[in-house]
């Protein structure tokens, strides 16, 4: 068939076939651009290539493009799966595909948000001062994957709530030490954009749930608001997400306008791997994964995997419309769901199957030997240990109220001892005149006039000082003023001597831990030439600023009683992580002795909480085995009975949801060997058997399917259609018996599955 480039008088079509071609092959390679489609068909039928040929090209695949959207509408209609949340609860089998009487997870569903601010699209001006001249469209992508940008800018302005919930307080450890924390930095951006990225939210297994077009801004809270809340609203309680600041954005949610909702339904915020280890000591003791419990072996690094291979979209939509731009991203991620991540889902399973396994095994043999070594007989001790050191790091946070009163104090003694030097100076001014000197009387006035100003000056400074001095003594009930030659002057200097100390330390810190995502970006893949350079540049920025902090750490800490340790370039140029850093630092108590200090007490610890999680990953797993396995007989069952029911009433649609059946049965036999091969894993100790999802309503996979034929397809004249199907040529023939014999290998590689776990359980 042919597809016109113009609704009326059209004078050039393009083919399906070609359509079809660049489509697909778009999908996969996002860098194949219409031109250079076009182009490539120029050369192979001996012809100029014309811009207007794209022009035509990309008319011609908005109309497929439509068609195609509108089948599947009639296809999803038939199915009665029309509901506009329908898409987002069956995103992802393992996750959402809930079976009856099987152990209920402590989180519902895993899922990961983010931005990503490399899909931008220019607003097309025709000057600076002036508004889009891009033509209005009535054109929308048929997709509930998108979130409106009305419902995002409806959380824009709402005025934050105070939570009644004691676990989120305003004080955070990380606040500062991300630019997407600061609200004044993400709230605007180079004018010359309009959309600036995307805010994308994915399930631990890589499907995409949600997508936010970022509209003349950074990463602002509303996004992450307006995932959360549409998150709570389909599938309720008990959700956990990670998100880069997860940490902060606790805070933020709780006094949000969706609060009292989050406390409700108990979601929770987490840091995900990819960033936990850029974040305080204290953040990861309460937001990293591995002490989180309930949370198995997930990283939650699954959106920095998803834009690594949707970035190729990028060159393609710097200059598309509104529409294009959200058409295309739309397309990718939507194939990417079908075609690749459900693909994998069964591969996912398996890998972290025999990667939980391989921890258990290795932690149970060192375990034991730790425990012994550091004399613990029971595990709850490592559980204490970490709340011991979470309470330690809690109390460095503030300074005593008291200690800081006494430095504060001491300096103002300093400060007053030095404007009673400044006052006492100007007070001894004496100026001998003789009367030949009055020659210039005038000179002589301003000058007497500006040394009294002066003096006037010293007094007030010196009695500003005093007042402050006077309310500290107050504060502290002192009834003696110190005295350099009292002890406690000195004290209070040490004192003063630390804080100085801890203050370069954090500075020193921060240039190191910029140095270590510098260089961790040159490592990136798709980093440029351009990139490279620039990032080099920046290091050699950094070095000589880390090597002028390290000489200030250097000297505060000689000055320091005792002097603590110096450090060397060499040494600091090789931390890795920032938590490296909590080990300098200077404490209120000593708790070098304390068994979670100690190189052994770590070692414990992380391979204690290690083994936790690997087993909590097998009861996951266990569960989301079972639900892709029920998933696959329930689906094959009720689109092969959807479809006889169609051939009767509608032969054409009857083949549409045929077809709409093969894009997941494809990968059945590769699901099914998958789970078969994690029955044969050494140490598996699970059963694979089918279960009967809760899920019963029109349109669901457990359903009784009842085909329903769309109203507009209801008066279709479709008899020369239906007379050609009716013809049983030798091709269809083939065609049918393929299936059925398909049909019968999977069916066969089903009862080898069961098989097997029956052997296994009975064995």
């Amino acid at each position: 068939g042919f597809m016109p480039c113009s609704p009326t008088r059209p004078s050039m079509a393009i083919t399906i076939n070609a359509l079809e071609l660049h489509h697909v092959a778009r999908l996969h390679s996002p860098h194949f651009s219409i031109q250079a489609f076009v182009k490539t068909i120029c050369d192979l039928q001996g012809v100029a290539f014309r811009r207007y040929l794209s022009r035509q090209f990309s008319i011609a695949l908005d109309l497929y493009l439509n068609i195609l959207n509108g089948v599947e509408a009639l296809v999803m209609e038939a199915l009665s799966r029309t509901s506009n949340d329908w898409c987002l609860q069956h995103a992802c089998p393992a996750c959402t595909y809930e079976l009856k009487d099987k152990p209920c997870l402590k989180f519902k569903i895993l899922y990961a948000m983010d931005s990503n601010d490399s899909l931008k699209r220019i607003l097309c001006r025709i000057a600076e001062d002036e508004d889009s001249h891009e033509l209005p469209t009535t054109q929308k992508v048929p997709t509930t994957r998108y979130l409106s940008r009305e419902f995002v800018d409806s959380f824009a302005q709402s005025a934050p709530i105070q939570s009644t919930s004691k676990d989120t307080g305003d004080e955070n450890p990380c606040a500062g030490r991300w630019k997407n924390m600061d609200e004044q930095k993400t709230k605007q951006t180079w004018g010359v954009y309009d959309e600036t990225g995307i805010f994308l939210a994915v399930c631990r297994h890589g499907m995409s749930l949600l997508i936010a077009d970022m509209v003349q801004s950074g990463e602002l809270t509303k996004y992450p608001i307006a995932v959360v809340s549409r998150l709570m609203k389909v599938f309720g309680a008990d959700l956990r997400g990670g998100y880069d600041i997860g940490c902060q954005f606790s805070t933020t949610l709780a006094k949000s306008v969706i609060g009292k909702d989050v406390e409700q339904n108990r979601h929770t915020c987490l840091v995900p791997a990819f960033h936990g280890h850029a974040h305080r000591q204290l953040c990861q003791l309460s937001h990293l994964m591995v002490y989180t419990e309930g949370l198995g072996l997930e990283d939650l690094k699954t959106c920095e995997r998803m834009f690594s291979k949707s970035n190729a979209l990028a060159s393609s939509l710097r200059y598309a419309s509104a529409f294009h731009r959200q058409q295309a991203i739309n397309a990718y991620f939507s194939h990417n769901d079908a075609y690749e991540v459900y693909a994998s889902i069964s591969n996912f399973i398996y890998s972290n199957y025999k990667q939980a396994l391989s921890i258990i095994q290795d932690c149970e043999f060192v375990l034991p030997s730790l425990k012994c070594e550091l004399g613990v007989t029971a595990d709850t001790e490592f559980t204490r240990w970490l709340q011991e050191e979470r309470n330690y790091l809690e109390g460095l946070e503030m300074e005593p109220l008291n200690e800081t009163l006494q430095m504060e104090y001491w300096r103002a003694l300093v400060n007053l001892e030095a404007s009673k030097k400044d006052l006492d100076l100007k007070s001894a001014l004496w100026d001998v005149t003789t009367p030949s000197d009055l020659k210039d009387y005038a000179m002589y006035t301003r000058k007497t006039w500006k040394a009294e100003t002066a003096r006037q000056h010293a007094i007030e400074m010196y009695n500003k000082d005093l007042r402050i001095v006077q309310d500290l003594e107050s504060k502290l009930n002192i009834d003696s003023r110190w005295t350099p030659k009292r002890p406690k002057w000195h004290d209070a200097a040490r004192l003063v001597t630390k804080r100085t100390f801890q203050r370069v330390l954090d500075h020193l810190e921060a240039l190191v831990v910029v140095r270590i995502f510098e260089l961790s970006k040159m490592n990136h893949v798709a980093t440029g030439y351009k990139m490279r350079k620039h990032i080099v540049k920046a290091l050699q920025v950094h070095s000589s600023a880390i090597r002028i902090a390290l000489e200030q750490y250097n000297t505060a800490a000689r000055a320091m009683d005792p002097p603590h340790r110096i450090l060397k370039w060499d040494e600091v140029v090789e931390y890795a992580f920032i938590a490296e850093f909590d080990l300098l630092r200077d404490a209120w108590q000593d708790v070098s002795q304390r068994p979670w200090a100690t190189p052994a007490g770590r070692s414990a610890m992380d391979h204690y909480f290690k083994l936790l999680r690997a087993r909590e990953e097998i009861e996951r797993l266990e569960v989301e085995a079972h639900r892709l396995l029920t998933y696959l007989r329930d689906k094959e069952r009720f689109l092969d009975e959807s479809e006889q029911q169609a051939q009767a009433l509608h032969p054409p649609l009857a083949h549409q949801i045929a077809r709409y059946c093969s894009i997941h049965s494809r990968f059945t036999s590769q699901h099914l060997k998958c789970l078969h091969d994690i029955t044969k894993l050494p140490g598996y100790k699970g059963s694979l058997s089918f279960g009967e999802s809760v899920r019963m309503g029109p349109g669901e996979s457990a359903s009784k399917p009842h085909v329903i034929i769309p109203p507009s397809l209801i008066n279709t004249v479709c008899s020369q259609l239906m007379d050609s199907d009716d013809i049983d040529t030798q091709e269809n023939l083939e065609e049918e018996e393929e299936e059925e014999e398909e049909k019968e290998e999977t069916s066969r590689m089903v009862l080898e599955v069961l098989d097997a776990t029956i052997y296994e359980s009975t064995t």
